[in-house]
């Protein structure tokens, strides 16, 4: 793994001895041109620390397309892609955004399209697929998708809620695993073969469900993948006024790796952020 000192004539850090690793020192840069401005020096060590740990665990590669939604100065810095595709930023303006907590949703318009379609198989396999996000204010509205597609759809990948106290996942299964608690903090699901899938459920005081839903897959569906909002076909719908400042789809992963990761990231980022 590549590291650049601190100190080397390129604009990364200048606390000395501190090495990056060469795809965080990328992913600082392009997120310090988006907001025109250089982030602190803690910020891209927490940033750098992030990338890698999720290499030392084993998860960075299956990372298809994420974002973190924090610690940037702007909404601009805030989407631009840890990984994969920028998404297209759908009105979301300064006033919805915390550096600490990331973008607030409106249950209306607000939302990210990814670009992503459900039904790449090449980057999100049928049975080789996980996503990912971090609520860092639970949602105000009663439904709507957090990340993934229409929730109503059989094979799909998603992450929403039924109710403000009921969060609901599916992975490449009509079938749900619903836990009856409001979501706060990393939640997440993953298959890795045809007959089940694990999900993760975070809520207040950072308590944790695990299960594994025994379902077999199902085709994937042709639906795009958004963020605040679901997809029904290429049309936007299901949207959450929920605030998060994460999100990942990819191939499969080990949940708790990731969870420990993004949990530790967001502690350092309310942490150094004045």
């Amino acid at each position: 793994m590549a590291l650049y000192s601190a100190v080397c004539p390129l604009p990364v850090n200048r606390i000395k001895n501190r090495l990056f690793d060469t795809d965080a020192r990328d992913y600082i840069l392009r997120v310090e041109a988006a907001d025109g401005q250089r982030l602190e020096s803690q910020v891209r060590g927490a940033i750098n620390a992030f990338v890698i740990g999720c290499k030392a665990d084993g998860t960075w590669t299956s990372l298809v397309a994420s974002c973190i939604m924090a610690g940037a100065r702007t909404v601009a810095g805030a989407i631009v892609p840890l990984r994969g595709n920028a998404p297209t930023n759908n009105n979301f303006v300064a006033g919805d955004y915390s550096r600490t907590l990331g973008l607030l949703g409106n249950d209306s318009n607000k939302y990210l399209a990814t670009g992503y379609n459900n039904n790449d198989t090449t980057n999100f396999p049928q049975n080789d697929s996980h996503i990912s996000c971090y609520v860092s204010a639970t949602q105000t509205d009663a439904s709507g998708v957090l990340v993934g597609t229409q929730s109503t759809l059989g094979g799909i990948l998603s992450i929403n809620y039924a109710t403000a106290a009921q969060i609901l996942f599916r992975n490449r299964a009509s079938t749900q695993r619903l836990f009856s608690e409001a979501p706060l903090g990393f939640q997440a699901s993953t298959r890795n073969n045809s007959a089940n899938f694990s999900s993760r459920a975070t809520q207040s005081g950072g308590n944790i469900s695990d299960s594994t839903t025994t379902v077999a897959s199902t085709a994937p569906s042709n639906q795009l993948f958004g963020v605040f909002c679901g997809f029904s076909g290429a049309t936007a719908n299901q949207f959450s006024a929920a605030r998060m400042s994460f999100y990942s789809i990819g191939k499969s992963l080990s949940i708790p790796n990731l969870d420990t990761r993004v949990t530790t990231l967001m502690s350092t980022l309310a942490r150094v952020i004045a």
